[in-house]
């Protein structure tokens, strides 16, 4: 897989996700804490990614160690920033983050946020008082 095919595949993720929380009823609006998943199962490499992202405006998290079900380790850490649901951003951020994995040999592994509901999504609860 190409560079190209590769960030094609994650914008095409990163629209999907927008589209799934929106229409799970999610604010469009809000700002959001978008966490961005590196990892290696080198420990050094990742720590030089994660001064990388953290030179480009992320918060990086702690590293952390993780047993791998076939037995292996791997170590990851979250790049994180805080966004609107906002496609050209996000975008913008996978580009950043793939060329610093490509750069340390490291896998970015996607993004996740929490879901935040409408306000009347907590009104309907309201109505069971």
């Amino acid at each position: 897989m190409t560079q190209f095919d590769e960030r094609e595949e994650w914008y095409a993720f990163n629209q999907e996700t927008i589209e799934a929380l929106l229409e799970d009823g999610s604010q469009a609006d809000a700002d959001y804490s978008i966490e961005h998943h590196l990892a290696s199962n080198d420990f050094d490499v990742l720590e030089k990614a994660a001064v990388d992202a953290f030179k480009a405006g992320f918060e990086v998290s702690d590293a952390e160690e993780l047993v791998l079900d076939d037995g292996g380790t791997v170590f990851c850490f979250d790049a994180v920033v805080e966004r609107k649901l906002s496609r050209p951003e996000l975008d913008s951020d996978t580009d950043t983050l793939l060329k610093i994995a490509d750069k340390h040999g490291v896998h970015y592994d996607g993004w996740g946020t929490y879901f935040m509901p409408r306000d009347e999504s907590m009104d309907d609860d309201d109505d069971f008082e």
